[in-house]
């Protein structure tokens, strides 16, 4: 079994910035693509960014420029570096993981974490 949480969210101000964690535990052998999804009520998850376990990213065009995905292999942990936030990042932030286990891969989801963005 393996957890993902997700750390790092709140509210601020537009313009402002936060950085999420995501830190993933239990039986991983190694974990291939991490990421980060955003999820409205009512609505599916959308891809915000993501990133492989050798470094290789890729972005929302609604956030390039402002986000940064970025990982440490050694810690299973995977972040999200989110500037000059609009009211319109407002949303649940669920982290995702690959999750290599038993010769297989697994996917893996985090509970969500709020980031709120007023204006």
């Amino acid at each position: 079994q393996v957890q993902l949480v997700e750390s790092g969210g709140g509210l601020v101000q537009a313009g402002g910035s936060l950085r999420l964690s995501c830190a993933a535990s239990g039986s991983i052998w190694s974990i291939n693509a991490m990421g980060w999804y955003r999820q409205a009520p009512g609505k599916q998850r959308e891809l915000v960014a993501a990133i492989t376990s050798g470094g290789s990213t890729n972005y929302a065009d609604s956030v390039k420029g402002r986000f940064t995905i970025a990982r440490d292999n050694a810690k299973d942990t995977v972040y999200q570096q989110m500037n000059s936030l609009e009211p319109e990042n407002t949303d649940v932030y669920c982290c995702n993981a690959a999750v290599v286990g038993d010769e297989k891969e697994y996917d893996y989801w985090g509970r969500g974490d709020q980031v709120a963005v007023s204006s």
